[in-house]
């Protein structure tokens, strides 16, 4: 096992975690239905630049996740669940550990862990049904 040291790294993985949400039961088909099988490459371009911003400090991503985030919610009628964020995480875990250990790979844990949470709430708090 090696530490992730460089953007080869998280590209390694971002595909691997992406092929593992693309199959599982619960996640496979929201994300199989917001990205199409041709847009894949460039989502994994995009989610390694971010990860390579959260990891490293290097200021490549440029995106809104809360407004993406949100969006996939409202294209899956609001149907998104803490259950869901739960499953990611332990297929990041999962797959972070099956490939790196060290600090970086427990900062991804972190990051990853408190990214699930803001994003979840931030959805939730953008339902049409929780605005007052």
């Amino acid at each position: 096992m090696k530490s992730i040291e460089t953007r080869a790294d998280i590209n390694l993985l971002v595909t691997s975690f992406y092929t593992r949400v693309r199959k599982d039961d619960i996640l496979g088909p929201i994300f199989n239905f917001i990205i199409p099988k041709d847009e894949w490459s460039n989502h994994f371009e995009k989610l390694t630049d971010f990860w390579e911003t959260a990891l490293f400090g290097v200021p490549k991503f440029k995106g809104n996740p809360i407004l993406a985030h949100r969006n996939v919610d409202a294209t899956m009628n609001h149907s998104i669940k803490q259950e869901h964020f739960g499953r990611w995480l332990n297929l990041w875990f999962e797959t972070i550990d099956s490939l790196y250990t060290g600090e970086r790979a427990q900062r991804a844990k972190n990051a990853a862990r408190n990214m699930a949470t803001g994003q979840y709430l931030a959805m939730w708090d953008a339902r049409p049904d929780n605005k007052k």
